[in-house]
């Protein structure tokens, strides 16, 4: 059973920055795809960005390439989300995942995490 737990959301200015974190367990995640999901209110949730664990291959949504940015410690079993330039538009509940495949939509992913708050303000 795959758990994954969120921490590091919270309130920031436009322009600020915030890192994220996915602490891992239950699993080992050689051969997984780790990733990043967010869901504002009143809308669908919508990828991030996706890694894969063994080699870092990634994939990121167009809307955040360029300013975020993820990275995992290996001996932590924990993926990281650094978010630079943040925006009003950022503002949402931001969910780990992980899955077989290096995908972009949820129904890629297998497991999730509780969430986190992220809020930009203008």
């Amino acid at each position: 059973q795959v758990q994954l737990v969120e921490s590091g959301g919270g309130l920031v200015q436009a322009g600020g920055s915030l890192r994220l974190s996915c602490a891992t367990s239950g699993r080992t995640f050689s051969n997984y795809a780790m990733g990043w999901f967010r869901q504002a209110p009143g809308k669908e949730r919508e990828f991030v960005a996706s890694v894969w664990w063994s080699n870092g291959i990634s994939r990121y949504a167009d809307s955040v390439n360029g300013r975020f940015t993820m990275s995992r410690d290996n001996a932590k079993n924990t993926l990281y989300l650094q978010m630079n330039s943040l925006k009003f538009d950022d503002t949402a509940v931001y969910y780990c995942a992980a899955g077989p495949t290096l995908g972009t939509t949820a129904q890629d992913f297998t497991s999730w995490g509780q969430g986190t708050q992220v809020t930009v303000s203008s």
